[in-house]
Protein backbone atom coordinates (compact mmCIF):
# COMPACT_ATOMS: atom_id res chain seq x y z
CA UNK A 1 0.00 0.00 0.00
CA UNK A 2 1.43 3.39 -0.98
CA UNK A 3 0.66 6.62 0.86
CA UNK A 4 0.66 10.22 -0.25
CA UNK A 5 2.93 12.16 2.09
CA UNK A 6 0.89 15.32 1.58
CA UNK A 7 -2.47 13.93 2.58
CA UNK A 8 -1.85 10.47 4.01
CA UNK A 9 -4.40 8.95 1.62
CA UNK A 10 -3.83 5.35 0.51
CA UNK A 11 -3.29 4.17 -3.06
CA UNK A 12 -3.35 7.49 -4.91
CA UNK A 13 -0.43 9.48 -6.22
CA UNK A 14 -0.35 13.20 -5.34
CA UNK A 15 -1.15 14.02 -8.99
CA UNK A 16 -4.21 11.72 -9.06
CA UNK A 17 -5.32 13.13 -5.74
CA UNK A 18 -5.07 16.74 -6.91
CA UNK A 19 -7.24 15.92 -9.91
CA UNK A 20 -10.11 15.15 -7.50
CA UNK A 21 -9.83 18.52 -5.75
CA UNK A 22 -11.51 21.62 -7.21
CA UNK A 23 -8.92 24.19 -8.30
CA UNK A 24 -10.28 26.76 -5.83
CA UNK A 25 -9.74 24.35 -2.91
CA UNK A 26 -6.17 23.37 -3.77
CA UNK A 27 -4.71 26.34 -1.89
CA UNK A 28 -6.30 24.89 1.30
CA UNK A 29 -4.66 21.47 1.12
CA UNK A 30 -1.27 22.20 2.64
CA UNK A 31 -2.84 23.18 5.98
CA UNK A 32 -6.18 21.38 6.02
CA UNK A 33 -5.41 18.17 4.08
CA UNK A 34 -7.13 16.69 1.06
CA UNK A 35 -9.84 15.14 3.18
CA UNK A 36 -10.17 18.17 5.44
CA UNK A 37 -8.64 16.11 8.24
CA UNK A 38 -6.48 19.00 9.42
CA UNK A 39 -2.77 18.84 10.05
CA UNK A 40 -2.32 19.26 13.79
CA UNK A 41 -1.43 22.76 14.89
CA UNK A 42 -0.83 23.80 11.25
CA UNK A 43 -4.51 23.73 10.31
CA UNK A 44 -7.80 22.71 11.90
CA UNK A 45 -10.11 19.93 10.74
CA UNK A 46 -12.66 21.10 8.15
CA UNK A 47 -14.33 17.72 7.61
CA UNK A 48 -17.51 17.60 9.64
CA UNK A 49 -18.15 21.33 9.41
CA UNK A 50 -21.19 22.47 7.46
CA UNK A 51 -20.78 24.23 4.14
CA UNK A 52 -22.67 27.18 5.62
CA UNK A 53 -20.20 27.48 8.51
CA UNK A 54 -17.09 27.16 6.30
CA UNK A 55 -18.40 29.83 3.91
CA UNK A 56 -19.13 32.18 6.81
CA UNK A 57 -15.59 31.72 8.16
CA UNK A 58 -14.00 32.45 4.77
CA UNK A 59 -16.06 35.64 4.73
CA UNK A 60 -15.01 36.49 8.29
CA UNK A 61 -11.33 36.19 7.36
CA UNK A 62 -11.93 38.36 4.31
CA UNK A 63 -13.64 41.09 6.33
CA UNK A 64 -11.30 40.92 9.34
CA UNK A 65 -13.83 39.54 11.85
CA UNK A 66 -11.32 36.73 12.23
CA UNK A 67 -7.65 37.60 12.52
CA UNK A 68 -4.98 35.25 11.25
CA UNK A 69 -2.43 36.59 8.76
CA UNK A 70 -2.11 33.31 6.85
CA UNK A 71 -5.83 32.63 6.67
CA UNK A 72 -6.69 36.22 5.82
CA UNK A 73 -4.38 36.00 2.79
CA UNK A 74 -5.60 32.53 1.79
CA UNK A 75 -9.27 33.53 2.13
CA UNK A 76 -8.72 36.41 -0.29
CA UNK A 77 -7.81 33.87 -3.00
CA UNK A 78 -11.30 32.35 -2.77
CA UNK A 79 -13.89 34.72 -4.20
CA UNK A 80 -17.45 34.67 -5.53
CA UNK A 81 -18.91 31.27 -6.41
CA UNK A 82 -15.64 29.61 -5.41
CA UNK A 83 -16.47 30.16 -1.74
CA UNK A 84 -19.37 27.72 -2.11
CA UNK A 85 -17.23 25.33 -4.18
CA UNK A 86 -14.57 25.17 -1.45
CA UNK A 87 -17.13 25.02 1.36
CA UNK A 88 -19.12 22.23 -0.28
CA UNK A 89 -15.95 20.26 -1.06
CA UNK A 90 -14.71 20.16 2.53
CA UNK A 91 -18.19 19.81 4.08
CA UNK A 92 -18.72 16.65 2.00
CA UNK A 93 -15.63 14.95 3.44
CA UNK A 94 -16.47 12.06 5.75
CA UNK A 95 -15.73 11.97 9.45
CA UNK A 96 -15.58 8.94 11.69
CA UNK A 97 -18.83 8.15 13.44
CA UNK A 98 -18.75 8.53 17.19
CA UNK A 99 -21.06 7.21 19.88
CA UNK A 100 -23.22 10.21 20.65
CA UNK A 101 -23.76 11.43 24.18
CA UNK A 102 -26.80 13.62 24.76
CA UNK A 103 -27.63 16.17 27.43
CA UNK A 104 -29.26 14.31 30.29
CA UNK A 105 -27.57 10.96 29.58
CA UNK A 106 -25.58 11.47 32.79
CA UNK A 107 -26.80 13.27 35.89
CA UNK A 108 -23.55 13.30 37.84
CA UNK A 109 -20.49 14.42 35.88
CA UNK A 110 -17.15 14.90 37.62
CA UNK A 111 -14.97 15.99 34.68
CA UNK A 112 -15.19 19.80 34.44
CA UNK A 113 -14.94 19.81 30.63
CA UNK A 114 -17.64 17.21 30.20
CA UNK A 115 -19.80 18.97 32.83
CA UNK A 116 -19.61 22.32 30.99
CA UNK A 117 -20.22 20.55 27.69
CA UNK A 118 -23.46 18.91 28.84
CA UNK A 119 -24.70 20.95 31.79
CA UNK A 120 -23.06 24.35 31.50
CA UNK A 121 -22.97 26.52 34.60
CA UNK A 122 -26.28 28.33 34.92
CA UNK A 123 -25.17 30.29 37.98
CA UNK A 124 -22.72 32.06 35.66
CA UNK A 125 -25.08 32.13 32.65
CA UNK A 126 -22.98 29.59 30.74
CA UNK A 127 -25.19 27.28 28.66
CA UNK A 128 -24.17 23.71 27.90
CA UNK A 129 -21.93 23.67 24.83
CA UNK A 130 -24.01 20.87 23.36
CA UNK A 131 -27.09 23.13 23.39
CA UNK A 132 -25.71 24.69 20.22
CA UNK A 133 -22.88 22.40 19.08
CA UNK A 134 -25.00 19.23 19.18
CA UNK A 135 -24.59 15.92 20.98
CA UNK A 136 -20.94 15.09 21.60
CA UNK A 137 -20.12 18.40 19.85
CA UNK A 138 -20.77 17.07 16.33
CA UNK A 139 -21.94 20.48 15.14
CA UNK A 140 -25.06 21.75 13.44
CA UNK A 141 -25.36 24.41 10.72
CA UNK A 142 -23.66 27.62 11.87
CA UNK A 143 -22.40 25.87 15.01
CA UNK A 144 -19.13 24.12 14.19
CA UNK A 145 -18.16 20.56 15.00
CA UNK A 146 -15.93 20.49 18.08
CA UNK A 147 -15.62 16.70 18.30
CA UNK A 148 -12.17 15.53 17.27
CA UNK A 149 -10.86 19.02 16.53
CA UNK A 150 -7.18 19.71 17.20
CA UNK A 151 -6.88 20.75 20.89
CA UNK A 152 -4.53 23.71 20.43
CA UNK A 153 -6.85 25.10 17.77
CA UNK A 154 -9.88 24.80 20.07
CA UNK A 155 -8.01 26.49 22.91
CA UNK A 156 -6.79 29.31 20.67
CA UNK A 157 -10.33 29.95 19.43
CA UNK A 158 -11.75 30.15 22.95
CA UNK A 159 -8.95 32.55 23.90
CA UNK A 160 -9.63 34.64 20.78
CA UNK A 161 -13.35 34.83 21.65
CA UNK A 162 -12.40 35.72 25.22
CA UNK A 163 -10.04 38.53 24.20
CA UNK A 164 -12.38 39.86 21.52
CA UNK A 165 -9.96 39.21 18.65
CA UNK A 166 -12.45 36.77 17.11
CA UNK A 167 -15.85 38.14 16.18
CA UNK A 168 -18.67 37.47 13.78
CA UNK A 169 -21.19 35.42 15.72
CA UNK A 170 -24.74 36.57 16.39
CA UNK A 171 -24.99 38.88 19.42
CA UNK A 172 -21.38 38.07 20.42
CA UNK A 173 -22.71 34.88 22.03
CA UNK A 174 -19.37 33.02 22.01
CA UNK A 175 -17.45 36.08 23.18
CA UNK A 176 -19.83 36.46 26.11
CA UNK A 177 -19.54 32.79 27.07
CA UNK A 178 -15.76 32.62 26.64
CA UNK A 179 -15.21 35.65 28.88
CA UNK A 180 -16.80 33.71 31.76
CA UNK A 181 -14.51 30.69 31.40
CA UNK A 182 -11.39 30.23 33.52
CA UNK A 183 -8.09 29.07 32.04
CA UNK A 184 -8.61 25.65 33.66
CA UNK A 185 -12.12 25.39 32.15
CA UNK A 186 -10.81 26.28 28.70
CA UNK A 187 -8.16 23.57 29.01
CA UNK A 188 -10.76 21.05 30.22
CA UNK A 189 -13.21 21.83 27.39
CA UNK A 190 -10.42 21.68 24.85
CA UNK A 191 -9.28 18.28 26.04
CA UNK A 192 -12.81 16.92 26.32
CA UNK A 193 -13.96 17.85 22.81
CA UNK A 194 -10.70 16.98 21.06
CA UNK A 195 -10.92 13.47 22.58
CA UNK A 196 -14.36 12.84 20.99
CA UNK A 197 -13.19 10.76 18.04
Amino acid sequence: MSFSVMANIPDESPKELLQTVPAAAQVCLSCHGVNGEGLGVVGPRLAGLSSEYIAAQVSHFQTGFRQNPTMMAMAMTVQGDNIKVVSDFFAAKPVAEIKLQYRGDKVVIDDIGEKLAYQGDWQRDIPACTSCHGPSGIGAGQFPRLAGQEPTYLKNQLLAWQSGTRKGDVDNMMGSIAKKLTAAEIDALTQYFSAQK
